[in-house]
């Protein structure tokens, strides 16, 4: 599975669309910040990625043990504490598991979600490459 999107914004609003093959979903801000409102904003999108990895990768476990899972509902939340030196992002997950489950199986089950990709991805360092690409060359690539 390529771990590449594309990511694309008009000259219009901040309504952004961001595309995988045949799939895309919609990025905005608020409109009270000048957006439409008609996506959630970047850092909405990126709780939203642990969430929703944690949660998946939680549903597959109870799944391969046929657990009785009904529900996963996990609130993602962050607030950024600065200092002089650095600035420090924390985010939190409530996670609530709803299933005929026991305590060792509900432990189980949130130690599995600690190792999702998008939790492992952003627990280690990570790099930020940005390049400049004439769009002129983009086109005659494609």
């Amino acid at each position: 599975m390529a771990n590449e999107v594309l990511v694309s914004i008009g000259d219009k609003s901040y309504t952004t669309t961001i595309s995988y093959e045949d799939l895309n979903i919609l990025a905005d801000e608020p409109i009270d910040l000048g957006g439409d409102n008609k996506g959630l904003a970047p850092t909405q999108l990126l709780l939203s990625s642990v969430g929703a990895c944690k949660a998946i990768t939680m549903r597959m476990y109870a799944n391969r043990k046929q657990w009785k899972v009904d529900k996963i509902d996990i609130k993602v939340s962050s607030e950024i504490q600065k200092s002089e030196l650095q600035q420090t992002t924390y985010i939190k997950c409530n996670i609530f598991i709803d299933g005929e489950l026991d305590e060792d199986q509900k432990r189980r089950l949130y130690a599995i979600g600690e190792k999702c990709p998008v939790h492992k991805m952003l627990m280690n360092p990570v790099v930020i490459e940005s390049n400049l690409i004439d769009t002129i060359q983009v086109k005659d690539n494609s």
